[in-house]
């Protein structure tokens, strides 16, 4: 399955919206918005880091939006974030992306960040090259409680 990034267009918010809602993949998730389910939350979100210095990819596997994803951050603490439909987990669709996302941003040093018992995102972070440098404990809004935290850092 050919897997691509494009930028974001309008049309790509309700998946998006769809996508961030669906149970299992907030669990695994973790750290998300206190309510996805808030669509004018999300709307505002999305408009704010659509103008912004953000580098915001959609994620199209076999033509189909399957996810989006991202660097943020101040320069030299620039982080990357993606999501995936659940629907395509398991298929290397997060790699592929992430690859993708790489060869488009070379600055280095970037980081991520997964909840430490989340481990295909771990797996997907350490095939493009992350290595765990870090634990942290932090709240995790789609649990309702504390939980470990794995920071990553990629290098040149």
């Amino acid at each position: 399955m050919e897997v691509v990034l494009r930028e974001v267009h309008d049309s790509d918010l309700p998946v998006f919206y769809r996508q961030m809602n669906d149970p299992e993949s907030l669990r695994m998730a973790a750290f998300t918005p206190q309510d996805p389910a808030d669509r004018d939350a999300f709307d505002a979100h999305w408009a704010k880091i659509r103008t912004s210095s953000v580098v915001l990819r959609t994620i199209l596997a076999g033509g189909d939006v399957v996810g989006s994803a991202a660097v943020y951050g101040e320069p030299g603490e620039r982080e990357v974030t993606y999501w995936v439909d659940r629907a395509y987990w398991g298929q290397g669709v997060a790699t592929a992306a992430l690859r993708a996302l790489l060869a488009e941003v070379p600055e280095r040093p970037l980081y991520a960040r997964a909840a430490s018992d989340n481990a295909g995102s771990l797996r997907v972070l350490e095939k493009c090259g992350f290595r765990r440098t870090a634990t942290a404990r932090g709240y995790a809004q789609a649990r309702g409680e504390e939980i470990d935290e794995t920071v990553l850092t990629l290098h040149g």
